[in-house]
């Protein structure tokens, strides 16, 4: 059987908590796209950790951790992450890394760079890791997949012919320094040495275990609001962040996806650029910034402070909804205990027009936030295991979102740890 871990929203909703939970009861753990372009923050017996590339599973004994075909790959951050855990305690991970992943290449974290400065104040919010060049490349049918650093001879000829076309815009349209295919070829060699030990053909290795009955978890990066489909287009990131784009990053039979988990915040957070109907500024947004996430609201990547806002039902229900949610899990509701009242958005004002569907990114852009308050409970909830100890006022916020979105809240967090997690029973 296998279950999917996605984001209901923007990114950095707690997905990486919620995996590493569920991973005890799994087998295997599967990131499925994206890079190391955004990271999941963990807190474990073992510490405080900001994986990007590794699953959220690492830290069980029991588990098998993939890397699919669908990730781009950076093999320094990958190996550097590994090696970093195992430097702190935790027991070297099983890790496979599927031999058609393609490969973040050096060149692609530059094109990155370079193109955020072209833009300047018209830019997409990038992160500079190489990913926006990376999938132009793919689709492009000239990346680089981790088989063919085992072939030199016909890695070195495309790599010729790759920088060609590449030096152009280095010229012409950037003024940079040009590509050296035979000084990437040896870093590329280096590579080949970090990874050789990983690498399989791990669609097989899913589709075996699959037979045997073990279970999978499939864990999605950024979330439904950044899908290249079916998020703020063009402010998005340049994979599908849906748990229907895990059978194709996996490499695994959709119909084998039986529970999609949806992680959604208490409230809201972005890191980047793009509409935010439910945004707040100044000491409010401030405030929220410094007592929320564990330690603040800062990328587990970047390390920039998080846009803040209050919880959005209307992109929530819509995240939701074309994930396929079957489970919804609750994070970072202990935060909120400091408010006297909590505001919800529950509709958009589009021009006069109320709506609670989610709308392209011109209507977007002109939307603003109806709002509700509900009362708060102003009390500090971690500790509590049982949904029925939670005060009421909290309980009846938890229920009043899961009216609104229309998915079952099955899971609430209180707390970063591990623990940290109330159960509903009977939903």
């Amino acid at each position: 059987m296998i279950k999917a871990v996605v984001g209901a929203n923007w990114g950095d909703e707690g997905k990486g908590k919620i995996t590493d939970m569920l991973a005890e009861k799994a087998d295997i753990i599967v990131r499925f796209q994206g890079g190391a372009n955004a990271g999941h923050t963990i807190v474990n017996n073992y510490g405080k950790f900001a994986l990007h590339t590794l699953p959220s599973g690492v830290f069980y004994n029991h588990t098998t951790s993939v890397i699919g075909n669908g990730v781009a790959l950076n093999i320094p951050v990958l190996k550097k992450e590994y090696d970093d855990i195992v430097s702190k305690g935790v027991p070297a991970p099983k890790l496979l890394v599927s031999d058609r992943a393609q490969m973040v290449m050096p060149y692609h974290i530059l094109f990155d760079g370079y193109e955020e400065e072209r833009l300047a104040g018209r830019s997409f919010g990038s992160t500079k890791s190489g990913i926006a060049p990376f999938y132009s490349d793919k689709y492009a049918k000239i990346g680089f997949q981790v088989n063919e650093l085992f072939d030199e001879k016909v890695l070195l000829e495309k790599l010729k012919n790759v920088c060609e076309t590449k030096n152009v815009l280095l010229e012409h349209l950037y003024h940079k320094p040009l590509l050296v295919p035979e000084e990437i070829f040896g870093e590329l060699m280096k590579w080949k040495e970090m990874i050789a030990p990983f690498v399989c053909d791990t669609s097989s290795f899913l589709y075996e275990a699959l037979q045997e009955g073990k279970e999978i978890l499939l864990e999605g990066q950024l979330g439904s609001l950044k899908d290249p489909d079916h998020g703020i287009y063009p402010m998005v990131t340049s994979s599908s962040t849906l748990a229907g784009y895990g059978a194709v990053g996996a490499g695994v039979p959709p119909c084998e996806i039986k529970k999609v988990i949806t992680v959604t915040k208490a409230y809201s957070s972005a890191v980047g650029a793009g509409a935010f109907v439910s945004e707040i500024f100044g000491d409010e947004a401030d405030e929220l910034r410094r007592r929320g996430g564990d330690g603040g609201e800062y990328g587990a990547t970047t390390g920039r402070p998080r846009r803040m806002g209050w919880y959005d039902c209307v992109a929530s229900k819509y995240g939701c909804r074309i994930q396929g949610t079957t489970d919804v899990a609750f994070t970072v509701l202990d935060v909120l205990g400091y408010l006297d009242e909590i505001p919800v958005c529950v509709a958009y004002d589009i021009d006069g027009r109320i709506t609670t569907e989610f709308p392209t990114t011109g209507l977007l852009e002109k939307a603003k936030p109806v709002i509700e308050t509900l009362p708060g409970w102003n009390c500090d909830i971690r500790g509590i295991k049982k949904y029925e100890d939670l005060p009421e006022n909290c309980r009846k916020y938890v229920e009043f979102i899961e009216e609104k979105i229309g998915f079952p809240i099955t899971m609430v967090s209180n707390g970063p740890g591990r623990d940290d997690i109330i159960y509903r029973e009977g939903k």
